[in-house]
C-alpha cells in the first residue's frame, strides 16, 4: 500500500535548493508526480506531489527536510491525500480564458476579482500578481465553462472595472498563450 502526499515548502531561496528537497524525495523512494515552484521576494516556494511505499510517514518526510544544511531552515507542510494521483497531461477545460487586470496599488484588487469569479461560481485555475511602480497587476486564469452568455459576462466584467477603476482585458487562454511567451506575460503586460 503506497502513500500519497501534498508537499510545500519554503525557505529562502539559495542555490541548490531545488536539488536538497528532490534528494530528500529520492532517498525515500518517492515518485514525483507533478511540482510547481516560484520565488517571491527573495523567498523560494515549492508544492509538489509525491506518492511513497507505505512505510515513509509524514513525520520522516519532516525531519529529512529540517536535517537539510541551508542558511535558513526550510519550513514544510505536509498533507496526506487518498485519492490517486491522476497521470493526465494537465490539459485545461476548453472554456479556459484568461483575465489580465491592471490598477493603481492598493488593498483589496485580488479580493475583488475572487470574489466577482467565486459569485459565478468560476473556478480560478492559476493566478498570477506583481506590483510594479505603484500599478498592480494580476493575471487570472478562469475556468467559464460556466457562463451561460458570453456577451453577459464580458459586460458584468466591464462595469466591475468601470466600478473598481481597474483595466481588465479577457481573452480565450488559447490566444493568451500565442501571444505571450510562459514566464514573460508580465513583462509584456509591464512594458506597455
Amino acid at each position: 500500500m503506497s502513500r500519497r502526499y501534498v508537499i510545500s515548502v519554503m525557505s529562502k531561496d539559495i542555490p541548490g535548493i531545488i536539488a536538497d528537497i528532490t534528494t530528500v524525495i529520492y532517498d525515500l523512494g518517492g515518485d514525483l508526480a507533478d511540482l510547481n515552484q516560484s520565488v517571491l521576494g527573495g523567498y523560494f516556494t515549492m508544492i509538489l506531489r509525491a506518492e511513497f511505499d507505505g512505510s515513509v510517514t509524514k513525520e520522516e518526510l519532516l525531519t529529512r527536510f529540517a536535517e537539510i544544511q541551508s542558511e535558513t531552515p526550510i519550513a514544510a507542510l505536509i498533507k496526506e491525500v487518498n485519492d490517486v494521483f491522476s497521470k493526465s497531461c494537465g490539459s485545461l477545460p476548453e472554456d479556459t480564458f484568461v483575465v489580465t487586470a491592471q490598477a493603481e496599488n492598493r488593498k483589496g484588487l485580488v479580493k475583488c476579482l475572487g470574489d466577482f469569479f467565486y459569485n459565478r461560481k468560476l473556478n480560478v485555475l492559476d493566478l498570477v500578481t506583481t506590483s510594479e511602480k505603484n500599478r498592480y497587476i494580476m493575471i487570472f486564469q478562469v475556468d467559464l465553462s460556466r457562463v451561460d452568455s458570453m456577451k453577459d459576462f464580458r459586460s458584468e466584467l466591464g462595469v466591475l472595472g468601470e466600478r473598481e477603476e481597474i483595466e481588465l482585458v479577457l481573452q480565450h487562454n488559447d490566444i493568451f498563450m500565442a501571444t505571450n511567451e510562459v514566464g514573460t506575460a508580465l513583462e509584456t503586460i509591464i512594458g506597455d
